[in-house]
């Protein structure tokens, strides 16, 4: 699945690979992020999605200091709400259930004082009325933290598995994607900043409409315009997210996250209407032995996501 698991992650764009800390929600993202600040932690996440779609994931984390790693076990799953089912008169039928669950296990460990190496291992089945497809996909992410000059970097390789059922017959493509990602934390002030490149697999990931024309600017680049703009440009910035984290108070204890989403931004923006498609944002409270966190994603002019989330350490209560 590449919906945002955390509201965290929702906030701040809809990916983040390159913290390593003591939330749980991290390592759905990437792997690497496993680490023992995470033992004991239970996290659960909700996100309202468009129309009557529902979206959560959970996690709890462990760490296994004899064997030298952290392992984590989740289940996120979609709801696509209630579907009628009709005949081809129209005649109402009943209603179709549908939905996507996926069952995840994960492994992190330190290589050295800076580089972590994580897996996860997800099963996913997906249900359409009576029929079903399954697929079996993995994560591997790779991290460098260097805290003294409180820098990080990350690469990830997300889903790249293959279905086991299909659908009548049909294989499908397992939407995997490249990401690689730096953070870095100001000297002067409690914020950090993170840019995430990804579909690095896909160079060319810009919709091709004759249709468009015209179109405001915003950022970066022109949209899909066969006369105005530059296209190359356009498509470079597609590949990346922008997002920033304040980090405030007694033991980073109160959050302010933004985030801007390029690809986002230009494929669910309206021509000849501005709005604030692609920006996203959200805030977070984290004390002794819970967190709260969340995220706000504008994805069109028709709405957008509420994402909301809470973490708390089972060992500490």
């Amino acid at each position: 699945m590449l919906l945002s698991p955390s509201a965290r992650i929702t906030a701040l764009g809809g990916a983040q690979i390159t913290v390593r800390d003591d939330d749980a929600a991290l390592a759905a993202a990437n792997p690497a992020a496993l680490n023992p600040a995470m033992d004991g932690q239970l996290a659960v996440n909700h996100n309202f999605y468009l129309s009557d779609i529902q979206h959560g994931f959970a996690t709890y984390v462990t760490d296994l200091p004899r064997l030298g790693f952290t392992v984590s076990g989740g289940l996120q799953y979609t709801s696509y709400g209630d579907i009628p089912q009709a005949d081809e008169f129209g005649n109402i039928l009943g209603k179709v259930r549908a939905g996507e669950t996926a069952f995840s296990l994960g492994a992190g460990r330190r290589l050295t004082d800076r580089f972590s190496l994580g897996l996860n291992l997800r099963f996913g089945v997906s249900t359409l009325d009576v029929y079903q497809s399954t697929a079996l996909a993995a994560d591997a992410g790779l991290m460098y933290v260097d805290t003294a000059r409180q820098f990080a970097a990350a690469i990830v390789l997300r889903n790249f598995g293959t279905q086991i059922s299909r659908y009548n017959d049909l294989r499908e493509d397992i939407p995997r994607d490249i990401q690689i990602g730096v953070s870095k934390r100001l000297r002067y002030l409690p914020f950090r900043f993170t840019v995430i490149a990804h579909h690095l697999h896909q160079w060319e990931i810009r919709y091709d409409d004759p249709a468009l024309q015209t179109d405001g600017t915003l950022l970066f680049g022109d949209d899909q315009s066969q006369s105005k703009g530059n296209p190359g440009l356009d498509n470079f910035f597609r590949h990346f997210i922008f997002s920033g984290e304040f980090l405030l108070g007694r033991n980073e204890a109160f959050r302010i996250r933004l985030g801007y989403n390029h690809l986002r931004k230009k494929e669910l923006s309206v021509r000849d209407y501005r709005s604030l498609a692609g920006f996203s944002g959200g805030i977070g409270i984290k004390a002794r032995y819970f967190r709260i966190d969340m995220g706000y994603a504008a994805y069109h002019l028709a709405g957008g996501v509420v994402h909301f989330g809470a973490g708390i350490n089972i060992e500490d209560i």
